[in-house]
């Protein structure tokens, strides 16, 4: 069951777009853009479902970009909304966020649906950052995932209530049909490919499919993603073994287990 009515969050999503898309990267009142934009060209992939900004699939997932001197510089990661009793929370890959600081990490902002230079949800500047110990301590690849919560200054919509949120799937099976959507570094839309997750080990699971470069750190592994009813629960993040992957045709991540789900626990229980 989706966490909150689709038709309530569908037309939250709709009003959101209509205010945020009449200009580009519509940062009234809070940060100055400055960067060039890149022409977005489909990633070459080993797919043929890889493709780039599908409709209607990305409003949960979006870009982490960091910020200076007030003005966005560049995106690096990518992260999603996932559910949560305040409705602020994100996940992401640990590794995206160790330059940070955990209690004020500023200049780290998130973009929901970043579209070619435009940000049709709004852009929600980073208030905490939760990792677990085993990374704090020794950069385990199997604890490679972090939440974050986020808020707008003078908003006191959640970013939950607007672009939905995707479940927290704990202990799932590995060998199931994941979608998965991310950012690269080079293109400035995200890249979305569809195909089996295997078990890579007991604690990593493996993805193949082309595309997937820097700046997808963070991608959500998505099972039961529904177009009809927009149900998905995100099972991994791209990161782990070798911080994601050593080529662009294989990604890895770290399975939801025993401690994604205490660190969860810590981020709703900390609130923003």
């Amino acid at each position: 069951m989706r966490w909150r009515g689709r038709r309530a969050v569908t037309e939250r999503r709709r009003r959101a777009r209509s205010a945020w898309l009449t200009t580009p990267l519509a940062l009234v009142a809070l940060v100055a853009v400055s960067w060039s934009i890149v022409a977005a060209a489909p990633a070459t992939g080993t797919l043929s479902a890889l493709v780039t900004n599908p409709a209607g699939e990305t409003s949960a997932v979006g870009a982490l970009f960091s910020t200076s001197g007030g003005q966005l510089r560049t995106h690096f990661c990518t992260a999603s909304v996932v559910h949560s009793p305040a409705g602020d929370l994100l996940v992401t890959a640990a590794h995206c966020v160790t330059s940070y600081s955990d209690t004020s990490p500023a200049g780290l902002v998130f973009v929901p649906g970043y579209d070619n230079g435009y940000a049709p949800y709004g852009i929600w500047p980073v208030t905490r950052v939760f990792v677990d110990s085993a990374w704090e301590s020794r950069a385990d690849p199997n604890d490679d995932f972090a939440f974050l919560t986020v808020t707008q200054p003078g908003n006191s919509t959640p970013i939950e209530e607007i672009t939905g949120a995707e479940l927290l799937g704990i202990g799932q099976p590995p060998t199931d049909i994941v979608q998965v959507t991310g950012y690269p570094d080079g293109l400035d839309q995200p890249v979305t490919c569809r195909n089996r997750a295997s078990a890579f080990s007991s604690t990593q699971l493996e993805f193949n499919c082309g595309g997937y470069t820097d700046g997808t750190s963070g991608s959500p592994f998505l099972i039961h993603a529904d177009k009809a009813t927009g149900d998905s629960t995100v099972i991994g993040v791209i990161g782990g073994y070798q911080r994601g992957g050593g080529s662009p045709d294989i990604s890895y991540a770290a399975t939801f287990g025993e401690n994604a789900q205490a660190l969860y626990g810590i981020a709703v229980s900390s609130g923003s």
